[in-house]
C-alpha cells in the first residue's frame, strides 16, 4: 500500500521521482505517466511520489464546479497508485491561497524544498500553477537552475489511451455505462463504503441487501438502475447485484445504494467494503406490487450470475 500523507507530514528525500496532478480515477491516460514515475524511480533507486490535491482544484478555481463528483476518493486513489507501484502519495490541501501560487514558487518551495526531487516527470500537455502558467519549459528551466532532471511523457507514449476523467464521469452518470468506464479506466469502476442499517425491506421479500454509505459524498454514483457487481469484504470477493435508486415500488424518495450478495448470510453492519461495477442490467422501474418485483429480482439474479461467471 502506498503511504498517503499530508504535505506537512512529508519527510524530504532528495532522491525522489515526482509528478503532480489530480489523477482522479487513475485512468488509462494517467497510468502512462504514473508508470513512467515508477520505472524511473526504480532505475535511479529513488522514492516514487505522486503529489495530488484535495479538494479537486476545479472546486476552488471555478465556483460553478463546486458540485464536481470524484471518480476516486483519496483512499481509492492511494490504493490504485499502490497497485501500479507508487510508494508515496502526498496530499496538498487546495485552497484559494494555494491556487494563487505561481508555478516556479511551487516547484522551488513545495517540490524541491518540502518533498525533494531528483527527477520530475511531466506530461506533454500538462500545465499547472496560477493561471496554468507552468509548462514543460518552466519545469526544465527551474530544474536546470536548482538541480533536478526532467522527463517528458510524449503524445506518442500516451497514444490512443488519451482519455479524460470528464468522459468517464459522463458515461457513469448519464448512462450508467460501467463497461465503457472500465475500458477507459482499464479496471472495473469501484466504490468504497460502509454498510449501514436500512429498513430490512429486502430481507422481508427474500432478497436481503446491504445498504452502502459511500465514504465521500462527492463520489460519482452511476445512473440509477440494477448492476452486476463484485463486492470485496475483508479481502474476499463475493458476487452480487446492486440497485441504485429510490425504490419506486415502495414510493421511496431518498436514493439508496443496496447490494444483494449471492450465497452470503453473514452480519456485516459497520463493515467497510468495496463494490466493483461489472455491467448494467436494467433501469430502475416501478412494479405493480411485491410479487411482480420478486419475480423480476429472480430474473435479475440469474442475469447477474451469468455475467459474473463470464467474467471469471
Amino acid at each position: 500500500m502506498a503511504r498517503m500523507i499530508q504535505l506537512d507530514e512529508t519527510v524530504r528525500v532528495s532522491n525522489s521521482v515526482v509528478t503532480v496532478g489530480t489523477f482522479d480515477g487513475v485512468h488509462a491516460g494517467h497510468r502512462v505517466l504514473i508508470q513512467k514515475v515508477v520505472n524511473t524511480a526504480r532505475q535511479r533507486g529513488a522514492r516514487s511520489v505522486i503529489v495530488t490535491f484535495d479538494p479537486h482544484p476545479r472546486e476552488i478555481i471555478d465556483p460553478g464546479a463546486s458540485g464536481i463528483r470524484l471518480l476516486s476518493t483519496l483512499s481509492e486513489r492511494c490504493e490504485l497508485l499502490a497497485d501500479i507501484g507508487i510508494e508515496e502519495m502526498v496530499v496538498i490541501p487546495f485552497d484559494r491561497d494555494f491556487s494563487l501560487m505561481d508555478s516556479e514558487t511551487f516547484l522551488e518551495n513545495v517540490i524541491w524544498r518540502r518533498i525533494g526531487v531528483s527527477e520530475f516527470v511531466i506530461g506533454y500537455d500538462h500545465q499547472f500553477g496560477r493561471d496554468r502558467s507552468g509548462t514543460i519549459e518552466t519545469v526544465q528551466q527551474v530544474g536546470k537552475r536548482i538541480g533536478f532532471d526532467v522527463s517528458v511523457v510524449s503524445r506518442q507514449e500516451v497514444g490512443d489511451r488519451t482519455v479524460s476523467s470528464t468522459t468517464i464521469r459522463k458515461a457513469l452518470q448519464d448512462a450508467g455505462d460501467v463497461r465503457l468506464a472500465s475500458r477507459l479506466l482499464e479496471r472495473d469502476y469501484r466504490l468504497n463504503g460502509t454498510v449501514v442499517h436500512g429498513d430490512s425491506r429486502g430481507k422481508e421479500i427474500g432478497f436481503p441487501t446491504a445498504n452502502i454509505q459511500p465514504e465521500d459524498v462527492r463520489k460519482v454514483i452511476p445512473k440509477r438502475g440494477v448492476y452486476a457487481v463484485l463486492v470485496r469484504i475483508e479481502g474476499e470477493y463475493h458476487g452480487g447485484m446492486m440497485n441504485i435508486g429510490i425504490r419506486p415500488t415502495f414510493h421511496g424518495e431518498k436514493e439508496r445504494l443496496e447490494v444483494h450478495l449471492f450465497d452470503f448470510d453473514e452480519e456485516i453492519y459497520g463493515i467497510r467494503l468495496q463494490v466493483r461495477f461489472v455491467e448494467r442490467v436494467r433501469d430502475e422501474i416501478p412494479f405493480s406490487g411485491v410479487e411482480e418485483l420478486k419475480e423480476r429480482l429472480k430474473q435479475d439474479r440469474t442475469v447477474c450470475k451469468r455475467i459474473l461467471s463470464e467474467k471469471e
